[in-house]
């Protein structure tokens, strides 16, 4: 677009012209990354930060070795045999087959298919103490993604600003509302790691106070069979509801 730039004679220079009109569409996401943290053409040539920029530093980085073996695993779609300690039953030997990786916003994980239980999992990574395929272990088409319902299913999701917030102006600003209302899509087997995250209100009823609940889930009903949904806040089963 030829408005786009200027020529300033005094500097010999081309700048932004007043009309500028961007003519490439960039993913958000990359661009602020690029701004605070640089650009970059592999994964160890990252230049400076484009702009001052500060943002919380991750605390809970999985160990690279971990994260080579799991996600070879799941490129080549095979099993792994791991030490995992869970809240529950501390350290155990598992044999896993993972196929995704998912950031829940606050630490990585697998999803897999735990042959020890006999259903799908999520794997924090950082809870994997060993890692090692499985010699000539071949998975077996049920123990891979195609049969895990909870992954496959995806929930509508319908936020509005929370009925007893002061000022529900604002959660209309802040967050990407049409109509009043911010519509996400989320697998059922991630859902409660969304709606955790930014602490949406889950309950019936918006009982559930406090500054950090600026957002309320309008039908808790769209939760209903979501394995993940005990990871909400304020979230009453159904048959649970007084």
């Amino acid at each position: 677009m030829p408005t786009n730039i200027v020529f300033d004679g005094s500097s010999k220079t081309y700048r932004i012209g007043p009309a500028f009109r961007p003519i490439f569409d960039h993913p958000l996401d990359r661009t602020l990354t690029a701004l605070s943290q640089g650009f970059g053409d592999g994964l160890g040539g990252a230049g400076g930060r484009m702009l001052p920029c500060e943002f919380p530093e991750p605390i809970n980085r999985p160990a690279t070795d971990t994260l080579a073996t799991v996600t070879r695993a799941i490129r080549a779609g095979a099993a792994l045999s791991v030490s995992y300690v869970s809240p529950g039953s501390g350290e155990s030997e598992r044999e896993i087959v993972p196929f995704a990786l998912a950031d829940n916003g606050l630490r990585w994980h697998a999803r897999a298919f735990d042959r020890k239980s006999g259903s799908y999992r999520d794997f924090v990574l950082t809870r994997i103490r060993r890692a090692a395929p499985v010699p000539g272990d071949a998975p077996r088409p049920s123990e891979g993604p195609a049969n895990d319902i909870q992954w496959n299913r995806v929930v509508e999701l319908e936020l509005v600003p929370h009925p007893d917030g002061p000022r529900p102006e604002i959660a209309a600003l802040d967050y990407p509302m049409e109509d009043g209302v911010l519509r996400l899509r989320a697998r059922a087997a991630l859902a409660g790691y969304v709606l955790r995250r930014w602490s949406v209100d889950c309950s019936p009823d918006h009982s559930l106070s406090g500054p950090e609940y600026r957002l309320w889930l309008r039908d808790p009903l769209a939760l209903y069979g979501v394995e993940s949904a005990t990871l909400a806040p304020g979230y009453v089963p159904p048959g649970e509801r007084g």
